[in-house]
């Protein structure tokens, strides 16, 4: 397929540059697969649209404050984005460089709190090595100078960003590693997981670290010939057990947001069916893809040409997300990270 066919003209008012006031008070679009109809709600009322029994698997991966912004020894600005810590080298990362003439291997950059990083290694697209040095626990300084790393559509003034701390967050998130947020989760509040838990809708957690591959744009025209970077995840036994018992009892299994079905259905087809596992997912899902796992999926309005968005099409079809994201347009539904969601069974 070629990648225009997921191209679309977007009004640059519809990019949500903050969150809402509320987080179950986005705007939720339920799309059936089957007959195509396609009905408006809010989040809060997502367990209208869900069954006894039906099973939501969430990514309870937590972003890290992985964007540092620091100067060069000759006083030039320069932005990393911290991807993935090397194993057994304690304060090598890898990282990206953007600097306005690029990173040199051998320079050092500056931080405040007296963190300080050398660039000793160039790894390829846009990628280098770096290593931190800092007095105490690296993680604790990054903590006090990181950002969370939101991405650069985000366009307001930096006092606004206070809130990116809380909200750029699921209520869920608890294992540290992501340099990105699984977004279809930013609707849920412990009052609504507990209200679904009430009304019979169950719940299962993986961990997939999101990175930067997962946004990275598609550059050639076929879209078959993209290649996802990998993405450090786990699933626990027990966590196995309840999407399996779900399946077995014919029940339906929704996934929350791109990342947790890449997760699933990884593992599914490198095993055969879905267990216990841990590694890196590198799975391009695109149309043409036979789903394994899911029967529905909750995601955001993603950007045209994104591997979220080809994986979305390749589940509900490409007219029909076509058709929704026209309606979501006429109905100024808003769009990207901090935007509103769909509901896809």
């Amino acid at each position: 397929m070629e990648l225009k066919e997921f191209m679309y003209e977007l009004p640059r008012s519809l990019v949500a540059a903050t969150p809402a006031v509320d987080r179950a008070a986005a705007r939720l679009m339920v799309v059936q697969r089957e007959s195509g109809e396609i009905a408006h709600g809010d989040f809060s009322s997502l367990g209208d649209f869900l069954r006894a029994g039906d099973l939501l698997v969430l990514n309870d991966t937590r972003v890290f404050p992985a964007r540092l912004r620091g100067r060069k020894e000759s006083g030039g600005r320069v932005e990393l984005l911290l991807v993935e810590p090397f194993p057994r080298w304690p304060g090598l990362w890898i990282t990206l460089v953007d600097a306005a003439k690029g990173a040199q291997v051998g320079g050092r950059i500056l931080f405040d709190g007296g963190l300080s990083a050398e660039v000793i290694g160039e790894l390829g697209r846009g990628r280098y090595g770096v290593r931190f040095h800092c007095r105490g626990d690296f993680m604790e300084a990054l903590e006090k100078v990181g950002e969370p790393p939101i991405p650069p559509y985000v366009q307001r003034e930096r006092a606004v960003a206070a809130l990116d701390w809380e909200r750029y967050q699921t209520v869920y998130a608890r294992r540290p590693g992501a340099v990105a947020a699984p977004t279809a989760g930013f609707h849920f509040t412990p009052e609504l997981l507990v209200a679904l838990k009430s009304e019979g809708m169950e719940q299962a957690f993986l961990t997939l670290h999101v990175g930067p591959g997962t946004f990275q744009p598609m550059r050639g025209e076929k879209v078959e010939d993209h290649r996802m970077e990998g993405e450090r995840y786990t699933l626990g036994d027990n966590e196995a057990e309840r999407i399996n018992r779900a399946k077995a009892r014919g029940k339906r299994v929704i996934a929350v947001g791109s990342t947790t079905t890449r997760a699933l259905e990884w593992i599914a087809q490198r095993k055969g069916g879905l267990e216990a596992d841990e590694g890196i997912a590198r799975l391009f899902i695109h149309p043409g893809y036979a789903f394994r796992v899911i029967d529905g999926l909750i995601t955001n309005f993603h950007l045209p040409g994104s591997t979220p968005l080809v994986l979305v099409a390749a589940f509900a079809g490409l007219d029909l997300i076509r058709r929704a994201y026209q309606e979501a347009i006429r109905a100024q539904y808003r769009f990207y990270s901090y935007g509103d969601a769909m509901l896809i069974l």
